[in-house]
């Protein structure tokens, strides 16, 4: 069977009978578009007047037992900022009483007590993305005067609740990056990857999506749910949807044609490493799998 995939019109060949991807040990819950910032890179252009999509808080707890069904062991909270979506604490607590462990990827402008004591429970993380040592640079990425001391503030704050924390400096010409890390480190940072702008929503300026600004194991093991219950190979490829948790169930699509399709065509551009210089890591949370999503990143956008 072959399938059109391909943005310029290429075809890829899905063969019958073909081995199916495992379920995915890591799953993104893209609970939001409503975020206090309006960062000039964010992927999937979520701000101010984002909203909270369609999935209600049962569906996303049939989701998470879905896929603690499926055999998965991490979810990650994302948008937007997740902790603003009403229900997301009462998710996230569903989700550790289903045995997974649960990552908020937040913006750490603003921490409720509440969420505080959640991120405090056995099986909770923490994730952020900072754009720089220098408050300028990051406030300007971010479109907010006051996040970058904010975010800086609450990055300390969790440290001292010891609460396990990961930084993504994310970056778009590479400045500061030294500097950054090095900053964070002083902190006590200890997990810490480096990513460049992806070319999605705002960071891609434009541009049509493609496969290219992916690192490659998208749909491999992880997949992602939007706020539509749209499901993808990962948050960055929504693009590219496989199915429909409102419609159908998770391990049917997860196990469907369309997330082989989806992976055929994340692979087939994917050169060899003395091409492109593209160094591919599996990425899982358990392996050093890519940033943001699982901690902490070894793998670069493709592109």
């Amino acid at each position: 069977m072959a399938t059109d995939l391909t943005p310029n019109g290429g075809r890829v060949t899905i063969t019958p009978g073909a081995p199916i991807h495992p379920a995915p040990g890591f799953l993104w819950l893209d609970l939001t578009r409503r975020c206090q910032l309006e960062c000039s890179h964010c992927y999937n252009e979520s701000g101010p007047d984002g909203g909270h999509g369609i999935m209600t808080h049962h569906d996303w707890l049939r989701t998470i037992d879905q896929a603690a069904d499926t055999g998965a062991r991490h979810v990650q909270l994302i948008g937007g900022e997740p902790t603003l979506h009403p229900d997301a604490i009462r998710i996230a607590e569903h989700a550790l009483a289903r045995g997974l462990s649960v990552e908020v990827y937040s913006n750490l402008v603003h921490v409720t007590p509440a969420w505080w004591a959640l991120l405090r429970r056995s099986g909770m993380s923490l994730a952020t993305s900072y754009y720089g040592s220098n408050p300028v640079q990051h406030n300007l990425m971010t479109g907010r005067k006051a996040s970058h001391r904010h975010t800086r503030a609450n990055i300390v704050r969790a440290l001292e609740a010891n609460i396990p924390l990961r930084v993504a400096i994310i970056t778009s010409d590479c400045t500061d990056v030294t500097q950054t890390r090095a900053e964070l480190e002083r902190l006590g940072v200890t997990h810490i990857s480096i990513d460049r702008v992806r070319p999605y929503g705002r960071g891609a300026r434009a541009q049509e999506p493609d496969c290219f600004g992916l690192c490659g194991a998208c749909g491999d093991s992880r997949a992602s749910v939007a706020l539509n219950g749209e499901v993808s190979p990962c948050v960055f490829s929504t693009w590219m949807s496989v199915g429909n948790v409102l419609q159908e169930p998770l391990a049917d699509i997860l196990a469907g044609p369309g997330m082989a399709q989806a992976r055929a065509r994340i692979t087939a551009g994917r050169k060899d490493d003395e091409d492109d210089g593209h160094v591919f890591v599996p990425c899982s949370p358990d392996d050093n799998g890519c940033s943001p999503g699982v901690p902490p990143s070894k793998c670069p956008p493709r592109n």
